[in-house]
């Protein structure tokens, strides 16, 4: 079986919290690390998600602390698309 990890830039406008993370996190910009699996077939690969992870502060924070929060895809998602809404 074949892993990678993907990276992508998620914005929030205004402040935000997921499970698992204690403290609402500010509006801004930040990293996300998707790992992935590959599955295999016959003629193709996909690839399915088997963990998420946000960086912290956001990217514009100028802070000596940095670190990676695993988080749900789901609750990333609805809270991104929650974020959109308002």
């Amino acid at each position: 079986m074949t892993s990678r990890t993907r990276q992508d830039v998620v914005h929030f406008a205004t402040d935000f919290t997921l499970w698992g993370i204690d403290m609402p996190q500010p509006a801004g910009t930040y990293r996300v690390d998707y790992d992935e699996e590959s599955i295999d077939g016959a003629s193709w690969i996909a690839w399915r998600n088997v963990g998420t992870f946000l960086h912290l502060p956001a990217i514009v924070a100028g802070s000596a602390t940095k670190q990676m929060m695993p988080v749900d895809l789901a609750d990333l998602q609805s809270a991104l698309k929650k974020d959109q809404q308002q």
